[in-house]
C-alpha cells in the first residue's frame, strides 16, 4: 500500500509538471532591449520587432495574441528569424500571423530568413512557403542584403541563410555592402564565431528556444552547438569580440509542446543609430 501511494504521488506530481509546462507555451513574454544607449523613442532609434521559431505545428499563441500584445508599440521594422514550420500542410496557418504583423504597420516593412526546419520542405512546397511570405509583403533574404534609409542613415539588412544546415554564404550575403549600419538576420547564432572578418552592428537569431526544457539545464543544446552553449550563450543579449547579438527564445515549440525554464518570446529591440559598441550599450527598457 505504501508503494502504491508513493507511485500515485509521483504520477500526480508528473501530471502537474506537464500541465504547467504546457501552460507555459501560452504565456508569451514581450522583452524590450535597448542597444546603443539611445533613449527610447528618441531621434535615431530603429525599433525592430523580432519573432523567431514559430513552429506552427506546436504553437499555442494565436495571431490575435500577437497583435494585442504589440498593437500599442511603435514598430519600424519586423524581423522573422526562421523555423516557421515543418510540414507543407502548415503553410496555410502562416497567413493569419503575417496579416497580424502587417496590421502593426511597420514603417520599413517585414524581413525574413529561413531556419533548419523550414528546409524540411523541398521543391514546390518550399517555394509555396516563400511565396506565402512574399504575398504578405515580407522580403525574404537568402544570403542577400536589402538596404534602406532611416533618418538619413544607410541601414543594410543582411540576411544570412541557415548555418545549421550548411546553407550560409557570408561572403555572398555581404556582397555590395559598403558604408552603413549592418543589421544581420540569421537563424542559427552559432554562425557568429565564424564572422570575425565581417562587421555587424547587431545580429538577430533564434534556434535554441532558450533550451525549451531548461531544467536543471538544457543538456540537449550540446547537440546543436558547442561554441556558444559551452559559454552559456543560449538566449538573450550577448557579445562576441565586442559585436552584439541576440538569441530569441522563439514563439513556438518543437518536439513536445511544453516549456520548462523558458517561455515564448517576442522581442522589441530599440537600436541606436549610429550604434554604440561595448557592454554598457544595452539595457532592458
Amino acid at each position: 500500500m505504501t508503494i502504491f501511494f508513493g507511485v500515485l504521488a509521483i504520477l500526480l506530481l508528473l501530471a502537474f509538471i506537464i500541465r504547467k509546462a504546457h501552460r507555459n507555451t501560452y504565456e508569451a513574454v514581450l522583452h524590450k532591449v535597448q542597444v546603443g544607449g539611445c533613449p527610447e523613442g528618441g531621434d535615431g532609434a530603429l525599433r525592430i520587432l523580432q519573432l523567431s521559431d514559430l513552429h506552427l505545428e506546436k504553437l499555442s499563441i494565436t495571431p490575435d495574441d500577437v497583435y494585442n500584445k504589440l498593437k500599442d508599440e511603435a514598430i519600424d521594422l519586423i524581423a522573422l528569424t526562421g523555423d516557421f514550420l515543418d510540414r507543407e500542410e502548415s503553410i496555410d496557418k502562416l497567413g493569419p500571423y503575417l496579416a497580424a504583423l502587417n496590421a502593426l504597420k511597420p514603417t520599413y516593412g517585414m524581413y525574413a530568413v529561413f531556419g533548419n526546419h523550414d528546409y524540411v520542405l523541398q521543391g514546390e512546397a518550399f517555394e509555396r512557403l516563400r511565396a506565402t511570405l512574399e504575398a504578405h509583403g515580407c522580403t525574404v533574404l537568402q544570403n542577400e542584403t536589402k538596404t534602406i534609409t532611416v533618418n538619413g542613415q544607410t541601414v543594410h539588412i543582411i540576411g544570412i541563410d541557415d548555418f545549421y544546415t550548411g546553407r550560409s554564404d557570408i561572403k555572398k550575403a555581404y556582397a555590395g555592402v559598403k558604408d552603413g549600419i549592418n543589421l544581420v538576420l540569421t537563424h542559427d547564432p552559432d554562425i557568429v564565431p565564424h564572422m570575425k572578418d565581417y562587421h555587424f552592428d547587431y545580429l538577430l537569431s533564434g534556434h535554441f528556444h532558450g533550451g525549451q526544457i531548461h531544467w536543471p539545464k538544457p543538456y540537449h543544446l550540446a547537440k546543436m552547438s558547442k561554441t556558444l552553449t559551452e559559454r552559456n550563450m543560449i538566449k538573450g543579449y550577448h557579445e562576441w569580440e565586442g559585436k552584439p547579438f541576440y538569441i530569441n527564445e522563439g514563439l513556438g515549440q518543437t518536439g513536445v509542446n511544453i516549456r520548462i525554464g523558458s517561455k515564448p518570446e517576442v522581442t522589441l529591440h530599440v537600436m541606436a543609430l549610429p550604434p554604440v559598441a561595448g557592454t554598457e550599450a544595452v539595457k532592458a527598457v
